[in-house]
């Protein structure tokens, strides 16, 4: 096993390496100038600026175990991602470092806590394993006007169908900087791919008539040469910064009272701009505790994993333009690195009238935006009529000039099911945007390294009229998200 570099206090137990990334011994930073602890972020610079004489330090930069992911091996856990400790509470008794008095910190409502006799503000620096202190945090690097700015955008566009009652309540004042917790894992696997897979070799049409006297028409039938060949892939891939929520309630998105989702949707965050953890960047924020641990959360990373891995080969399989159906996909997992972090979002929530939340969340570095307005029912029902009345007389009137033997009314019942329905439906998506999610499989950082190809023709496809391969699966993603 490789040792983690640059980093002490490592134990290890069987396969299994725990690295302490804990960061001040007394749970103080003080500023270099004056000696304060009295420091909080300063976004517009991303330093931490004491609040007495005005000075601005920079945090401490997290240090990798593992320099280069392909030499990862076994599991590596932050002591920040430990598992949490049931049994441990969440008030804490810290003594002051600078007059030795006795404060208690409620790790459940802050980070920070000052010592009521001789001001100094005293920072749970230190781990401890109850799922409040991470190993590394994401600095805010947006202000709180940016992401009312864009969070009234957002709700703006869906102005016209929204609720009357959430348009009247509808203020950005309860807009929150909120750090929630996630893991970030690292990866290093080797992959083994197997399926079939059909090349195009030509398509042609043919024109024939069919029927006799006045029931003759024309038909006109494409058809296609293939050939099919055994296909397998053998590779190495490093996945680096795959974030999870490691919150239950944010893990659920498939809610049907929580909106949860629109948060899953705001990632990627630049993780290699991530500090080592320090609760001064807290002052002024909310954060929720992580309740979750490395062995909750395994299957899932494993599966998207599996996810990435299909879609970062398919470079390697373009000349298969009628599909592939994998049938055998084995991902050995050599190396996982798992460290908790606090990521920042701006969250806006507002419960509906029928006890539905629904969130707008703002990615607190890049701004990027998604939630869910509730809609007015009624209205959009109504709406959604009318449109179909609309298209069902447009589909009378083609149907009565085109085709000759179709009764004008058919087409108009089909007109207007379609019309209503495509309206109410994708005006719903819009504004709940249940499907929005951080496509994993396509944006995660990922390399794929060491290909091995193999390629076989298996058999002839010939004169066929099917235009693309049956059970092509390797777009598929296995985890959409859900309960």
């Amino acid at each position: 096993m490789n040792e983690p570099q640059d980093l002490e206090n490592v134990e290890t137990a069987e396969e299994t390496t725990i690295i302490d990334t804990s960061n001040l011994d007394d749970g103080q930073t003080k500023c270099e100038a004056c000696g304060s602890t009295d420091i909080a972020l300063n976004v517009a610079t991303g330093m931490l600026r004491c609040n007495f004489c005005r000075h601005e330090q920079e945090g401490a930069t997290f240090e990798k175990a593992i320099d280069d992911i392909r030499n990862l091996t076994g599991q590596v856990i932050g002591s920040g991602a430990a598992n949490i400790e049931a049994s441990t509470d969440d008030v804490l008794t810290f003594k002051c470092g600078s007059c030795s008095a006795e404060v208690i910190v409620d790790t459940s409502e802050s980070m920070q806590a000052r010592c009521h006799w001789c001001r100094n503000t005293l920072s749970v620096n230190e781990q401890i394993p109850n799922g409040a202190v991470p190993d590394k945090v994401l600095p805010f690097s947006t202000n709180k006007e940016a992401a009312q700015g864009e969070i009234k955008k957002f709700v703006n566009k869906r102005q016209f169908f929204a609720h009357p009652t959430f348009k009247e309540e509808f203020v950005t004042d309860n807009v929150m900087g909120v750090y929630l917790p996630y893991m970030v894992i690292d990866a290093n696997v080797q992959g083994q791919f197997s399926g079939l897979g059909e090349v195009e070799l030509r398509r042609w049409t043919e024109t024939r008539t069919v029927g006799t006297g006045d029931k003759r028409r024309t038909v006109v039938t494409t058809y296609y040469d293939a050939d099919r060949y055994n296909i397998g892939r053998d590779f190495d891939m490093t996945v680096e910064g795959l974030t999870i929520e490691s919150n239950t309630e944010k893990l659920n998105l498939g809610s049907t009272d929580k909106t949860n989702n629109v948060v899953n949707a705001i990632k990627p965050f630049e993780m290699d701009k991530a500090m080592k953890w320090d609760a001064n960047y807290m002052t002024g924020y909310t954060a929720e505790k992580r309740d979750t641990n490395v062995d909750d959360l395994r299957g899932l990373v494993d599966v998207k994993i599996t996810d990435i891995a299909r879609h970062n080969i398919l470079n390697s399989v373009r000349q298969y333009n009628r599909g592939i159906k994998w049938q055998s996909e084995n991902i050995d997992v050599v190396g996982k690195q798992w460290k908790a972090a606090y990521l920042p979002i701006w969250l806006y929530s507002y419960q509906h009238v029928n006890k539905s939340i629904h969130y707008v969340a703002v990615n607190g570095q890049n701004l990027k935006t998604m939630g869910s307005v509730p809609i007015h029912t009624t209205k959009l029902l109504l709406f959604s009529l009318f449109v179909g009345l609309i298209v069902g007389v447009l589909g009378m009137l083609g149907a009565a000039a085109i085709f000759e033997d179709i009764d004008p009314w058919i087409g108009a019942v089909v007109g207007f099911l379609l019309g209503a329905i495509l309206q109410y439906s994708m005006t719903q998506s819009k504004y709940r945007n249940k499907g929005a999610r951080y496509e994993h499989e396509r944006d995660a950082v990922a390399h794929i390294h060491n290909m091995k190809s193999s390629d076989n023709i298996a058999r002839k496809i010939r004169r066929t009229t099917k235009a693309s391969m049956g059970g092509d699966n390797s777009q598929t993603v296995n985890y959409k998200g859900g309960s």
